[in-house]
């Protein structure tokens, strides 16, 4: 935009400026009060001529205002230096946001006995319901997806892709496993498979269950220790309570004794230089979740950027002009017209 547009001029322009100096703007007000002084002064000791004239021709006309153009002319120009000296500027903040994702591996029991209704609507639920609401919290992380039963595979590869998982997780249903039993070391090492390829600093597999391994052909602490090679780090959660809990059974609900043996998911998790969490409760679980999620968080760096634009030569420039004009009045006869 053209330095002699009056835009420059209109409020919401001068609103919008951020003043490097603003101090300079105070002065401003003085330099009405200032010409007032003068021109008080001027009328008060300026050498008078008495002249005789008839009433008639005594009256006031617009036209003797034009003695003010000198004098408005070299305020204009004070003014709009002042507005240059206080450097109005506009700013612009550009942010750029990098992060070092981690890649983490979710391994889901989804064996008969997750649908024992000691959580709300069921244990399977429970967990897909938490896990859920943990993708949703992460940021730039790849995870993945394994599932397993008596036996186990992988749902979804290491993605950033998080409306896929969360559609995938909506769509795990009971039995979508159809070999009996929970093979936990299996589900480990498809969890191992899917990241030991991986070049992230930082991979976690998180493992949730409510058993003991029955199942499967590879042993819990030998696919723990494979995860240790790899630098795989195991968080596993036991979830479940012990005593009679409610299950289904052929489309009924009844009571049946549910015992807890956390010794090979706190072996592993140990192995695996990571942690064991007991979840009795969806409660629980949902904090377990929220404890991992601030201890694997991810690497995030800001850096701003500040562009500065500065606007006070536009200003300093229509000083100059009034300046002249100001001068150009003064040194020719115009000015003696404008007195007289």
């Amino acid at each position: 935009m053209s330095w002699s547009s009056l835009i420059w001029f209109e409020w919401d322009t001068l609103k919008a400026f951020s003043w490097e100096r603003v101090y300079f703007l105070y002065a401003i007000p003085f330099v009405p009060v200032l010409f007032l002084l003068r021109w008080l002064f001027v009328a008060r000791f300026r050498q008078k001529l008495p002249v005789a004239l008839p009433s008639q021709r005594l009256h006031w006309s617009p036209v003797g205002l034009l003695r003010f153009i000198p004098d408005l002319l070299l305020g204009s120009a004070i003014v709009l230096t002042l507005v240059a000296l206080a450097r109005p500027q506009r700013n612009q903040q550009r942010i750029v946001v990098s992060s070092e994702g981690i890649d983490i591996v979710l391994v889901l029991d989804v064996s008969e006995s997750m649908l024992a209704e000691d959580f709300k609507p069921n244990r399977l639920e429970a967990a897909k319901r938490v896990a859920r609401k943990f993708i949703e919290g992460r940021l730039q992380d790849r995870i993945g997806l394994v599932l397993f039963a008596g036996d186990a595979f992988s749902l979804a590869p290491l993605t950033t892709d998080y409306a896929l998982l969360k559609g995938l997780l909506n769509e795990i249903q009971p039995r979508i496993v159809r070999t009996p039993g929970t093979a936990i070391g299996s589900a480990v090492a498809v969890a191992v498979n899917r990241m030991k390829q991986s070049t992230s600093k930082s991979k976690v597999a998180i493992l949730i269950s409510d058993g003991d391994n029955t199942a499967g052909s590879l042993d819990p602490q030998t696919a723990a220790e494979l995860a240790q090679l790899f630098k795989i780090k195991l968080y596993t959660i036991l979830v479940g309570r012990e005593g009679m809990v409610p299950v289904p059974v052929n489309g009924q609900l009844q009571y049946e004794q549910n015992t807890i043996d956390e010794s090979t998911l706190r072996h592993i998790a140990e192995t695996g230089a990571g942690k064991f969490y007991r979840a009795p409760n969806s409660h629980t679980l949902l904090d377990v979740f929220g404890e991992i999620d601030r201890l694997e968080k991810s690497k995030i760096e800001e850096t701003r950027f500040l562009q500065t634009e500065d606007f006070y030569t536009n200003y300093l420039r229509w000083a100059v002009v009034m300046l002249v004009l100001w001068m150009l009045i003064k040194a020719t006869f115009i000015n003696n017209v404008l007195e007289d």
